[in-house]
């Protein structure tokens, strides 16, 4: 299966669920792109005690995921992002919604 995932909250709760769903997936053999757009793109600013994002995240590059960030949501935030953020365009999240065989959005 192809997951996409369009991430656009920093809630550490609400984050850290959708990234387990995702590794997860990546763990039964799937492909996942996850899109940051909005305040998603401030993923790797995340702290919390009980929720940590920055570590799942990592897992699931390690694990073959694929994170891509608005570059407008980026440049509002004068940030040029990261590995867990790329500078990504429109045409990038369309194509995650039209390839995508289910879409998740939190």
């Amino acid at each position: 299966m192809k997951l996409g995932m369009v991430i656009t909250q920093t809630d550490p709760e609400t984050v850290f669920n959708a990234l387990r769903l995702a590794l997860y997936s990546l763990e039964q053999g799937d492909t996942v792109r996850i899109f940051l757009s909005g305040r998603g793109v401030e993923i790797d600013q995340i702290e919390d005690a009980k929720f940590d994002v920055k570590t799942l995240a990592q897992q699931v590059l390690d694990g073959g995921g694929e994170f891509l960030a608005c570059g407008s949501c980026l440049k509002l935030r004068n940030s040029e992002g990261s590995e867990v953020c790329p500078l990504s365009t429109l045409k990038d999240h369309y194509e995650i919604v039209r390839d995508s065989d289910r879409l998740v959005t939190v």
